[in-house]
């Protein structure tokens, strides 16, 4: 979880409901009973469910995954219309006359949108078709609470009891094969992880492991061949969240062993977490699903300008730490799906203190494999340059999820997302 300041290092200032969310989310896993059993060696977490990872004693084989989906958080409801500008849109510069980014400073520029100059990490992937942004996403009602919203979001199953997240239903809804498919890299699991499906979170793969276990694959181990003589036999959730933790961690082993190119990242929290999200990749150890937190992007106040500032610092952060990953992905970038989502954006109107406050639609962006880049997909809703105007939703989020989900994996938009009929973005191919 990263602290709550901006990217200068000062404290944000963020409104309380965020600080609420953020810490909220650590106190998740004291409520973890009804996903199961919580198991933590050191700084690795494993969340393991009543189906034991683990049966009759025997480890399932670790196979490598088919695809990976990377879920990149800006937690904290990032302005979707600095990061995607609609320069063609006569409100937009109206509304904002001291944030608002010129037209001519656009990168990757068609006739009506352009991304943020601090984002030129991006440009090549947009060049090469891998990227591709889509606008006026988010939830199909209006929710300007950051806890609210976020939990929203990542159950993506509007009126359920059941406290399962959209990527612990994903998933469940493959076939079971690795203790180790789910990976939360940063520390704290979200709510998009929550579920029966065992999960494991982490602050680094550099530190994941066992507590006393010098050599993760040395079955003579002292340390480790006591901890599987104590637990072999143990029954329940937590012998299975135990076995499951030691299995995890072994299998992590080839990922471990991977070079680790944290160097050629950004020197944040961000780019230190996709740093290990492509080492954990690369060791192709069965990891189907990650999620990683970037924030704070709550700026009501000093946002900045177009050149610099918070919200230049994070968008040059968000795009370094990227276009970082897929170059360090080697072999395995062919089957990575990576896409940003944020609780809501922000007003279209800049506040008095040039900083923008909560509002609804967003932008998402999608890159990697499977991606028809190089291009906005979305129906733009036109701005208004009234005091409380939002942009207006006309893509539910769900719809570009379970796009990526049905295109990208064998599991159907119906189990993933339940009861939502989901509409044709057309950012996704099946080639």
């Amino acid at each position: 979880m990263h602290n709550l300041t901006d990217s200068s290092g000062s404290p944000s200032g963020c409104c309380a409901d965020h600080r609420h969310a953020m810490t909220s989310r650590r106190g998740l896993l004291r409520g973890l009973a009804a996903g199961g059993a919580t198991t933590v060696f050191g700084s690795t977490i494993v969340t393991m469910s009543g189906a034991a990872a683990v049966e009759g004693g025997t480890p399932r084989v670790t196979t490598p995954a088919s695809s990976v989906i990377v879920v990149v958080s800006l937690r904290g409801a990032a302005d979707g219309l600095s990061l995607v500008v609609p320069h063609g849109d006569p409100a937009y510069y109206e509304a904002r006359p001291t944030i608002a980014v010129p037209a001519e400073a656009l990168l990757a520029r068609d006739d009506y949108f352009g991304l943020h100059p601090a984002m030129e990490s991006l440009v090549p992937l947009w060049t090469s078709g891998r990227l591709a942004a889509v606008n006026a996403t988010g939830l199909p009602v209006a929710n300007r609470s950051h806890f609210a919203a976020m939990e929203a979001v990542e159950d993506a199953a509007p009126g359920s009891r059941t406290r399962s997240g959209w990527l612990n239903r994903l998933v469940g809804a493959g076939p079971e094969r690795n203790t180790l498919e789910a990976v939360s890299m940063g520390g704290s699991i979200p709510t998009s992880l929550l579920g029966a499906e065992p999960v494991m979170a982490m602050s680094s793969i550099a530190s994941a492991g066992l507590t006393g276990v010098s050599n993760l694959n040395d079955p003579n181990d002292p340390r480790m061949r006591s901890l599987r003589i104590q637990w072999q036999r143990a029954g329940g959730e937590i012998g299975d969240g135990f076995r499951a933790a030691m299995d995890a961690a072994v299998d992590l082993g080839p990922a471990k062993a991977a070079t680790d190119n944290t160097s050629s990242y950004p020197n944040t929290s961000l780019g230190r977490a996709m740093s290990s999200v492509a080492r954990t990749l690369r060791g192709d150890v069965g990891v189907s699903v990650v999620t990683v937190d970037s924030g704070n992007w709550d700026m009501h106040s000093g946002q900045g300008t177009a050149t610099s500032g918070w919200l230049v610092n994070n968008a040059k952060d968000l795009a370094g730490s990227i276009a970082a990953f897929f170059g360090d992905l080697g072999p395995v970038a062919d089957k990575v799906t990576l896409v940003t989502i944020s609780e809501f954006g922000r007003r279209v109107v800049e506040n008095g203190n040039r900083g923008t406050d909560h509002g609804w639609g967003n932008v998402m962006f999608v890159a990697g494999a499977g991606v028809k880049g190089g291009r906005y997909y979305g129906r733009w809703p036109g701005l208004d340059k009234g005091l409380d105007a939002d942009v207006k939703v006309t893509t539910d989020y769900r719809s570009v999820l379970s796009e990526i989900v049905t295109t990208r994996t064998d599991a159907s938009s119906a189990t993933v997302f339940p009861g939502f009929a989901p509409e044709s973005v057309g950012v996704m191919s099946r080639d």
